[in-house]
């Protein structure tokens, strides 16, 4: 009994989603009901029940009715069931202010994404440097880092070797070897810093 009640939920969704997609179709395309009957060769009153969920289709009648719309049949059904979007939208200058250990004055990191499950998978920051007597940090981390340059110039240090970042330049580099600014060569110095972890970190 279940089974089946489920099934005509099924069924029933199904039929209000193709209703409201040749709705939404022939209405785009600015067609009459008659016009698409006509092209179809489907009566008046099957396509309005269509339309509306109020009787089940078969895929012959799909067919000629995809056909009438000008679009193919897979098309009746391609959103259909789509998991419900998740994107995470931070705006222009909205992304959370955070101090990250070792750093003074002239660095502003700002975090624009946060993750919202109990792994933390990536953490992508937008890094502004305005103050060229700072005291520069170094950093160890786990996983994987990746630097974009946006704005000024920076010789940047990773283990022994360092490396000059002009606007569009970008650096990767394993996380766990010590890394950070070595001299800030023209500022304001802007860039993006996206830390990637193979394995979630450990919480201190």
């Amino acid at each position: 009994m279940a089974d089946n009640v489920e099934q005509t939920a099924l069924n029933s969704s199904l039929e209000r989603y193709i209703g409201n997609t040749i709705r939404q179709l022939r209405q785009k395309h600015r067609l009459t009901i008659a016009e698409v009957c006509d092209r179809a060769n489907i009566s008046r009153g099957m396509l309005s029940k269509i339309e509306n969920a109020q009787t089940a289709t078969s895929l012959e009648t799909l067919a000629k009715l995809a056909s009438a719309l000008g679009v193919s049949l897979s098309t009746l059904f391609r959103n259909y069931n789509m998991p419900e979007g998740d994107a995470q939208l931070v705006k222009s200058g909205e992304g959370m202010e955070v101090v990250r250990r070792g750093t003074k004055r002239g660095h502003t990191y700002h975090l624009l994404a946060y993750d919202r499950g109990s792994t933390k998978l990536f953490e992508p920051f937008l890094i502004a440097m305005d103050d060229a007597s700072e005291a520069f940090p170094t950093f160890e981390h786990p996983g994987v880092e990746f630097i974009y340059m946006l704005q000024g110039k920076i010789e940047y240090r990773h283990g022994q070797s360092t490396y000059l970042l002009e606007p569009g330049d970008s650096l990767t580099f394993r996380g766990d070897i010590p890394h950070g600014p070595e001299k800030l060569i023209e500022l304001p110095i802007v860039f993006l810093a996206i830390i990637y972890y193979s394995t979630p970190p450990v919480e201190s």
